[in-house]
């Protein structure tokens, strides 16, 4: 709801935005479809049930449990649960909070070939996203020659739907879940398999439309600074959820850019 609301708060025409969600097919739905509409009586949207069935015995144990989760596998079907008439698509993690118009995140040149755009750290330790099984297997070490491999996060992406379809990348993607089942290959949930098959052929994103790992790292989620340059979209990826300090009453920093955006929070506050 924060992100929605940091969306549209904005955009120079919120009018034009279409939202897209995908809950799980088990989630009431109607509930949902009211609680948005409640919020927001005129935002155009849909709802899209992910059936989790076919990924739940692909998903291999990772560092963080909350990781395992089918529904953050739901990138990984995207083409195949949107409509096919839509040809690009922006997604979205839901623990991010737009300060910028969306529209420019919208309008990156993918190129004649990208599937995909997002932000790019070249300076991360790339091959510490795989285990030493992938690394000193003389076939697996040699999946990102010939491309210059770095991180991005899964967590904001410019998709174009219909190279992805055509490239068939939803059954590459399949493919890495299902050689990590059989030999452990890496550790971080649903983000190395995307790393595997894109990594190296994506189109670039400023930084400034990801300042990621706001909500610390996997294992304790401790505060971090605000990464420097401009900002456009604030991304809580990490254990650490602002909703979840602000409840505690122990909120980092940098949860205060959060807290206009949290409908809750606010409407708690105007209520005391």
């Amino acid at each position: 709801m924060a992100a929605i609301l940091s969306i549209l708060q904005h955009s120079s025409c919120p009018q034009n935005i279409l939202f897209h969600f995908i809950a799980s097919a088990t989630a009431n739905h109607q509930h949902f479809r009211y609680t948005i509409s409640r919020a927001f009586p005129a935002l155009v949207f849909q709802i899209y049930p992910y059936d989790s069935k076919a990924v739940s015995g692909l998903i291999s144990t990772s560092i963080r449990s909350a990781l395992d989760c089918p529904l953050n596998y739901a990138r990984n079907y995207l083409p195949n649960l949107l409509p096919r008439c839509l040809r690009r698509v922006v997604y979205l993690d839901s623990d991010l909070v737009l300060v910028d118009d969306m529209a420019k995140l919208a309008a990156t040149p993918l190129g004649d070939s990208s599937v995909l755009a997002a932000p790019e750290y070249c300076n991360a330790n790339f091959t510490s996203y795989f285990t030493p099984t992938f690394w000193s297997n003389p076939t697996l070490s040699l999946t990102f020659s010939g491309r210059k491999a770095c991180y991005f996060n899964t967590g904001v992406m410019v998709i174009d739907l219909q190279r992805w379809r055509a490239g068939d990348y939803t059954t590459k993607i399949v493919e890495w879940m299902e050689l990590q089942k059989r030999m452990r290959i890496y550790e971080l949930g649903s983000l190395p398999p995307f790393l595997l098959v894109f990594a190296g052929n994506i189109a670039p994103v400023d930084h400034r439309w990801n300042l990621h790992g706001l909500g610390g790292d996997n294992y304790r989620g401790l505060c971090r600074d605000l990464h420097p340059g401009p900002t456009s979209l604030l991304h809580w990826s990490g254990k650490g959820k602002p909703w979840a300090r602000l409840d505690a009453n122990r909120p980092c920093p940098l949860d205060a850019f959060w807290a206009p955006y949290d409908l809750l929070q606010t409407s708690s506050a105007l209520e005391s």
